[in-house]
């Protein structure tokens, strides 16, 4: 696309003056330094330098401020003149800090994105700049958004604010021009930074230099995987070094770099490939933090295949945490992990929770995870997540399946809460009641499916109160059924002897079949009543041999103890049992 730039200086006179153009120039510091003189040789009282981008192909011209200053470029009350200013920077040098290439990154991701540029790369070339103010308003934007975020938390006019925020960054930018006229950059080929690094180690601007060699280094590489793996070279060649403040300026140099780069979505996605869904995507992270070799995360590109390795020796902590505070923050987003099914969400989730349990620790708290895993539960038990997940399943049986299902993968008290109000009606439903107690399939099969359900209830994270109805609830329909099929009645009457009648209602006991509370308590009055009868402990001893033949001589005192022991698992107290059994 062909572009032509020319810088316009315009000046103004008088307090109420307005602008007028005084001079064009094709240079952008002949344009400053004309301003500038007009300001001190007292010619104006207000000056500005817009820069005109004129598109050849669409005909457009693309409108920048570069420059602005004066005596009346606003009105501003006396009282306030000599407010400091509410700027998060004061100089030049403080926009090369952690915290403002943080939030600058932040402001221009999409534009680093199509670039495919980190921060520190952006403010240390004068081409990256050059294409940067030539968008206009994503510039401008940057500037408007933190001006009216330190605006909220003074008395300074967000007008002021822009105008000093202007000023520095023209100035930032003006250096950045200056130092790549001058060659203040050197051109550094690989292998030679190591040298360099030795040669800054104890110069104050010794980083700022060594950031604009890496940055111009990187400047022909063709994508983010050939610039990741530029940077792993660094590292590599500042691991080969002494110990020392050469080494460590380089390596963390290096390091930052490679943490601006995992930190934006566009890279990461490129690096990773194609994946079905955000879960394979951030399973593939997960891979990465935890350090996995390139055979386990296969997907990846060379580049990420080789920062795992460094991964994997606990080095570059700077990298790793910006893999770390990535995986938080897919976590926290409301993009679902895989959107076309609810169960593969939740399979995904507790993947993803399993391995994260191993990686918790300097990079990853653990109460971190947990506020992270409890958000996106959240979002899994709205009223909208639920009803859709529903929706196909018509059987309340089911229903009650798929909902624990659900609890057995998201975690917090409220989510748990929210989720057994969804259980409560479908349990204490007509249907669900009129399905165990009229269908066609065997009674035995309905008692323990109602067990196991009261099973997976008592196992849940539900609230003691919600737990005991729901525990109730099922029981009394467990009951109802026994009651209508007399089904314990039809064991006393199939079985031919009281020992034989309570072996087979003691089975039911203690392998779950049948739900705690008033159906359990009568089933073991059935076995009760068939100890006290005359003769059982002799009966039980010759089942027992006949069972265990002579292998396993019985007597019965062994007897009595095997039988107490089968008791107390099903509910009987020993107590009860001494009391009860019959010689």
């Amino acid at each position: 696309m062909a572009r032509e730039i020319h810088f316009e200086v315009f000046k103004r006179q008088g307090a109420k003056g307005g602008w007028t153009m005084h001079d064009v120039s094709g240079n952008r510091d002949g344009a400053m330094r004309m301003a500038e003189a007009l300001m001190k040789e007292g010619e104006a009282t207000g000056v500005k330098v817009v820069k005109e981008t004129y598109d050849c192909d669409t005909g457009d011209y693309l409108t920048l401020k570069i420059f602005e200053d004066g005596h009346n470029q606003m009105k501003v009350e006396p009282a306030a003149e000599d407010v400091p200013h509410a700027l998060p920077c004061f100089k030049p040098d403080d926009l090369y800090s952690y915290h403002a290439r943080a939030t600058l990154a932040r402001l221009l991701a999409e534009f680093l994105a199509r670039q495919k540029l980190t921060i520190t790369e952006l403010i240390h070339r004068a081409d990256a700049l050059e294409k940067l103010e030539a968008t206009g308003t994503v510039y401008q934007h940057a500037v408007q958004k933190i001006a009216v975020a330190q605006a909220s938390s003074t008395t300074t006019p967000v007008q002021q604010i822009i105008k000093s925020l202007n000023d520095l960054t023209t100035k930032a930018i003006q250096r950045i021009y200056r130092d790549e006229k001058r060659g203040y950059f050197p051109h550094v080929t690989a292998g030679g930074f190591a040298k360099l690094a030795r040669k800054l180690a104890s110069e104050s601007d010794g980083a700022y230099i060594l950031n604009g060699a890496i940055a111009k280094h990187l400047s022909d590489a063709k994508g983010w995987d050939e610039k990741l793996l530029r940077l792993l070279a660094l590292i590599k060649e500042a691991q080969g070094m002494k110990a020392d403040a050469a080494q460590a300026l380089l390596l963390k140099s290096a390091d930052a770099m490679v943490s601006e780069i995992l930190n934006g979505a566009a890279a990461l996605h490129e690096m990773i490939g194609q994946t079905d869904n955000l879960g394979d995507a951030m399973m593939n992270l997960v891979q990465l933090f935890l350090g996995k070799t390139p055979e386990e995360n296969a997907k990846s590109g060379a580049g990420l295949s080789a920062l795992a390795k460094h991964f994997a020796a606990d080095e570059m902590a700077d990298a790793r945490t910006a893999i770390a505070s990535r995986i938080m923050a897919e976590l926290k987003s409301v993009k679902r992990l895989c959107p076309d099914s609810l169960v593969d969400e939740l399979k995904m989730l507790r993947a993803i929770a399993n391995k994260l349990v191993l990686g918790q620790g300097k990079y990853l708290s653990h109460e971190d995870l947990i506020a992270a895993f409890t958000l996106r539960s959240k979002r899994l038990v709205t009223h909208e997540s639920i009803s859709t997940f529903l929706s196909n399943v018509s059987d309340p049986d089911a229903k009650i399946d798929h909902l624990l299902i659900v609890e057995e993968n998201i975690i917090g008290i409220e989510n748990k809460r929210h989720l057994a109000a969804f259980i409560q009606p479908i349990i204490t439903g007509s249907a669900f009641e009129q399905h165990f107690l009229f269908a066609k399939t065997p009674v035995l099969s309905r008692l323990q499916r109602l067990a196991e359900l009261q099973a997976r209830v008592k196992r849940a994270g539900f609230q003691d109160t919600e737990k005991r109805e729901l525990c109730e609830t099922l029981d009394d329909i467990a009951s109802e059924l026994e009651t209508r099929s007399k089904f314990l009645e039809s064991i006393e009457t199939r079985q031919t002897s009281h020992v034989d009648k309570a072996i087979a209602v003691l089975r039911l006991c203690t392998t779950g079949s049948l739900t705690d509370g008033a159906l359990s308590q009568r089933a073991r009055d059935v076995v009760v009543r068939q100890l006290a009868t005359p003769g059982f402990l002799t009966g039980y001893t010759a089942h027992l041999k006949k069972i265990k033949g002579d292998a396993a001589p019985q007597t019965p005192d062994t007897a009595m103890t095997e039988l107490i022991i089968t008791l107390e698992r099903a509910g009987i107290t020993s107590e009860t049992g001494l009391k009860n059994i019959a010689a």
